[in-house]
């Protein structure tokens, strides 16, 4: 399906005469496919299991950079990860994280990966919810497919458009709580982007979200 929709997407963009920020926003949301597409041909069993977050989000990353370079998006744009601000932003992020990544847990209930908390996981996690899955899913969702959707729909249907994306690409969780609560952080995550025009927050917001979830509650609820 992933296969398919990749090419009729391309396929589409290729012979219609389609409107420009149509063609862009169509060629965006193919990352989506394509990254189903490339992770679901990896041959995991080959990978050990600490390395598994890195190596998959490498690859979705991988797709955005290959998308702006060939677009000729300024990735400095799309970032603008400003200096200015930043106590205020990890602040921020770290308390809208939190809650989200409670009421996530609330939901989910995820078992501990480790039979005991150890600071070099948590350590370890932190990174890899900040620099892997939070700055690759907000790059994704927000700096592209959100901005892209936007321009074509107009402010507030891509905002919600793109949770809707967001909230999609979730359903390996088999949670229909998880599929609305997904959908509600991001509307949240895509407001903050919108109003902010940095990706700053919502990494931040993601990542702590996530580390609450998976490296964290589940220890200390157990």
């Amino acid at each position: 399906m992933a296969l398919f929709l990749a090419l009729g997407i391309y396929v589409t963009v290729s012979v219609m005469n389609l409107n420009q920020l149509v063609s862009a926003c169509a060629e965006s949301l193919a990352l989506i496919p394509l990254y189903i597409l490339f992770t679901s041909s990896l041959p995991w069993f080959f990978i050990s299991q600490q390395y598994l977050l890195p190596t998959v989000y490498s690859i979705i990353i991988g797709l955005c950079l290959w998308h702006i370079y060939q677009n000729k998006l300024s990735i400095a744009r799309i970032m603008d990860l400003k200096k200015s601000g930043l106590v205020r932003n990890i602040a921020l992020g770290l308390g809208i994280g939190m809650l989200l990544g409670s009421v996530e847990y609330l939901i989910l209930h995820p078992a501990p990966s480790f039979p005991t908390f150890e600071f070099r996981y948590l350590f370890r996690d932190t990174i890899y919810m900040l620099l892997f899955v939070g700055f690759g899913e907000e790059l994704l969702f927000r700096g592209l497919i959100q901005v892209d959707l936007m321009k074509v729909f107009g402010g507030k249907w891509g905002l919600v458009l793109a949770a809707a994306m967001f909230a999609v690409m979730h359903l390996t969780w088999r949670s229909i709580p998880e599929l609305f609560f997904v959908f509600a952080a991001g509307l949240v995550l895509g407001y903050v982007y919108w109003k902010t025009k940095s990706l700053a927050l919502p990494i931040i917001i993601h990542a702590a979200n996530n580390v609450m979830l998976v490296a964290i509650l589940p220890y200390l609820t157990r």
